[in-house]
């Protein structure tokens, strides 16, 4: 899984759980972003596979349908991440 350590851009939260998305050519090649909630925290594809690490089985419901309803605007963040331009916010999970 990807480090935590440094900031990372904040693209969401909803419910207690904060969505984050970075790009590096090293770790990153498949699209996804990361999910903490609590203690813990998960890299999920745009398609809800984690990736790595875990989150409470409530959250990662939640984590999955917010990115199920927000495909395109995760994909042209990545777009934006890898290209180094600021991320846009994306709606939370209502």
């Amino acid at each position: 899984m990807c480090g935590y350590a440094r900031v990372v851009p904040r693209v969401s939260a909803f419910f207690g759980i904060v969505i984050f998305m970075y790009w590096e050519d090293a770790d990153h090649h498949r699209p996804h972003f990361h999910a903490e909630h609590g203690d813990h925290r998960a890299s999920v594809a745009f398609d809800g596979t984690v990736l790595g690490g875990d989150l409470p089985p409530r959250a990662l419901r939640f984590v999955r349908e917010w990115a199920t309803l927000h495909q395109s605007e995760l994909a042209a963040n990545w777009d934006r991440a890898r290209t180094q331009q600021p991320l846009q916010r994306i709606d939370p999970l209502a």
